[in-house]
């Protein structure tokens, strides 16, 4: 079995879209139009998605809904990346916004930031190189 992809639904998803690539700096592999269903769809990864054996992200927006209650189950993204700190300075010179400055995990080494999505998801940015296996 494979992680395809996991799904957030966004209250708009042009800005999602230019977050998750101009931001993030994921690539926008395909976009859905689903007019008579009511929703469109973008899958956004790294190193081209599953055809190269990574997972990717779909973003669904429900034509008219522009904003949703995330609830209390939903826990974050995470993504690997070479310097926590490098990656939230273009991050925050980008728009976006650090909910956790980068540093050490509470009573570890791996180095971890937050940061949030415009649609308020979290989403984890780990240093590689510091992760604990």
């Amino acid at each position: 079995m494979q992680l395809l992809h996991t799904m957030l639904r966004v209250g708009d998803l042009q800005r999602s879209i230019d977050f998750y690539t101009e931001t993030i700096g994921m690539d926008l592999l395909r976009t859905t139009e689903r007019a008579d269903q009511g929703y469109t769809l973008a899958f956004v990864a790294f190193g081209g998605g599953n055809k190269n054996g990574e997972a990717e992200l779909e973003l669904t927006y429900n034509h008219g809904v522009s904003e949703y209650d995330l609830g209390t189950a939903y826990g974050h993204i995470a993504l690997g990346v070479n310097n926590v700190a490098e990656t939230c300075e273009r991050i925050r010179s980008a728009g976006g916004y650090i909910a956790r400055e980068a540093g050490p995990v509470k009573g570890g080494t791996t180095v971890i930031a937050f940061v949030e999505d415009p649609d308020g998801y979290k989403v984890e940015l780990i240093e590689t190189g510091t992760r604990e296996l």
